[in-house]
């Protein structure tokens, strides 16, 4: 069964039912998850309009720790993980692919949409990203 289990969270419903499968997949397994949680930092630049993008990063860290603290304790032993985006060219998609790949998961199970709207437009699907660059296998949980 799997051992190491990564999820994306982003405290959308959808991640929220991602992470009771992966809790559930690692009970049965005694296995591993770790929630993670990326920041765009490309997204940050873009919604800031040139004001302060410091004050606008911090917000924005300090709610995704809250995110993954409030989940973790829906998931006995669930690691948690931090994950800014710096480089040009990677998407949320990757970056979580990356953190798969450097953690050791053999497992990414991740909600199949999170962000709606115009958002979702601009920075395509993540789930979609994940799929196309893993090279573990990849749970799509739907709401």
């Amino acid at each position: 069964m799997y051992k190491r289990i990564l999820v994306p969270v982003d405290g959308s419903d959808i991640s929220e039912a991602a992470l009771r499968e992966a809790c559930a997949l690692a009970g049965e397994g005694g296995g591993e998850v770790r929630l993670v949680y990326v920041i765009d930092e490309r997204a940050i630049v873009a919604g800031s309009e040139f004001g302060d993008m410091l004050g606008v990063e911090k917000a924005q860290a300090d709610a995704a720790r809250e995110i993954l603290g409030r989940l973790a304790k829906n998931c006995q032993g669930a690691q948690t993980h931090l994950i800014e985006t710096t480089s040009v060219g990677q998407g949320i998609g990757e970056a979580i692919v990356e953190e798969a790949r450097e953690w050791g998961a053999d497992l990414i199970v991740s909600g199949t949409h999170g962000r709606t709207g115009l958002r979702h437009l601009l920075m395509g699907s993540v789930a979609e990203g994940i799929v196309r660059s893993s090279t573990v296998p990849v749970l799509l949980v739907k709401a």
